[in-house]
């Protein structure tokens, strides 16, 4: 499918230990910034758990007396502390992005991120021209708390709408009027936001093809200046897929999911925006969403609070999921780092071929060996590959290339 709903894994992968100062290999120290440097921030609370949802994120009830969200940011300082001490004397040159996740960060007190960013800015240094995000539920936030991320430095919002049809937000479980988003987005443009992003998931059981495009409308008319689109997948483990297995809903189509992807390509094309990662618009080229560049192309971030995902010079970790182990390791002087891995040249390129090939911008054919340029000939032979592009040595996926973009993308790799 074009694009699908991803978060951090249910259960963390194996690796190897990680030192309990949480050091890092020489090597990866020396070369950390050199394709840009951006911070990730996991807030990992919820005020309802959705249908769908299998992210590292918790409500009050799952988390019980243990964790106050009223600490967390001191939580969040301390791994930002240590971070510094791994780095030592070879910090990035610059921050370049902030992305605030979650969960929903914005069930923090806006004086908490604007604290965590200070601290941030403290610590390296924020770049002139830093893009700072922070994901918001549209229930969670008021004018007021927007004009105060706004003036303490949060450039761009993500604001999860989902779906504009209340049957929709009612099988996903989410706690927010059909207009509530679209009153969020106009709020955050008028407290100064320069960007502002609307999710929407598609394929939902349920959902006809006019529900979804009136939330394309709905969309557009926002003003908003990037939009999200993904394919609903359903994990092991929420509530929405033990309804499916009981027959409650019937599992998502793959057709209509297609068919819904062509429609948001029409209609946000129609409307001025292009698309720039199989799942992503923008209305220009400074409304794409830097961090998640940052990511697609083999940049290097660290990622603070539990559960999240780091990378540096090659390497890999990711910290306890719960919070409260989180807390415990940081306050006893630990890295809160569970385990880590070493990426080698070929899981370099790989991931390398992976993500850039679903960028607008492609994959330079020359990174690919004898059997991957074959398999972009016939991908290109096929109608999956811009004929264009490719003739100036990129493969670019066409529409019906990022239909099929993962079969593409096994064509390319041995």
């Amino acid at each position: 499918m074009p694009g699908t709903l991803v978060a951090m894994p249910g259960v963390l992968p194996e690796g190897e230990p990680v030192p309990r100062d949480g050091s890092l290999p020489a090597a990866a120290r020396r070369a950390v910034g050199a394709r840009g440097f951006g911070v990730y921030v996991h807030v990992p609370f919820c005020a309802s758990r959705c249908g769908y949802c299998d992210f590292n994120t918790y409500t009050a009830a799952e988390l019980g007396g243990g964790v106050s969200r009223e600490t967390y940011a001191d939580s969040v300082l301390a791994e930002l502390a240590l971070a510094a001490r791994v780095l030592g004397d070879s910090p990035p040159p610059r921050v370049d992005t902030v992305f605030v996740g979650g969960g929903t960060p914005t069930l923090l007190p806006a004086d908490d991120l604007a604290r965590i960013l200070d601290g941030i800015d403290r610590t390296w240094g924020l770049a002139a021209d830093v893009e700072v995000t922070t994901e918001a539920n549209p229930e969670s936030v008021t004018p007021e708390s927007l004009k105060t991320l706004r003036a303490a430095g949060y450039t761009r919002i993500s604001l999860g709408m989902q779906s504009a049809a209340p049957g929709v937000l009612a099988v996903l479980d989410r706690r927010h009027s059909a207009g509530r988003a679209v009153a969020a987005a106009r709020e955050a443009r008028d407290a100064g936001f320069e960007h502002v992003n609307l999710d929407l998931i598609y394929g939902t059981p349920g959902e006809t093809a006019d529900d979804f495009a009136a939330s394309l409308a709905q969309v557009v008319e926002a003003g908003v200046d990037h939009v999200s689109a993904y394919a609903l997948i359903v994990e092991d483990g929420t509530r929405l897929a033990a309804r499916m297995r009981r027959g409650e809903l019937p599992y998502p189509s793959d057709d209509v999911a297609a068919d819904r992807y062509l429609a948001a390509e029409a209609a946000l094309h129609a409307a001025g925006f292009s698309w720039y990662e199989v799942s992503n618009w923008a209305r220009s080229e400074a409304a794409a969403c830097r961090h998640n560049l940052l990511y697609w192309t083999g940049a290097d971030w660290w990622g603070l609070g539990p559960g999240a995902h780091s990378h540096v010079g090659g390497v890999r970790w990711w910290n306890v999921k719960h919070p409260a182990a989180y807390a415990e390791r940081l306050a006893a002087g630990a890295s809160p780092a569970l385990a880590r891995e070493r990426l080698t040249g070929d899981e370099q390129h790989t991931e390398d071929v992976m993500l850039r090939l679903r960028l607008a911008s492609g994959l330079p054919l020359d990174v690919l060996d004898t059997a991957g340029r074959a398999g972009a000939e016939r991908a290109r032979a096929g109608g999956l590959l811009d004929a264009g592009a490719y003739a100036e040595g990129r493969a670019v996926l066409t529409l019906r290339g990022r239909l099929l973009a993962d079969a593409v993308v096994r064509d390319l790799l041995p």
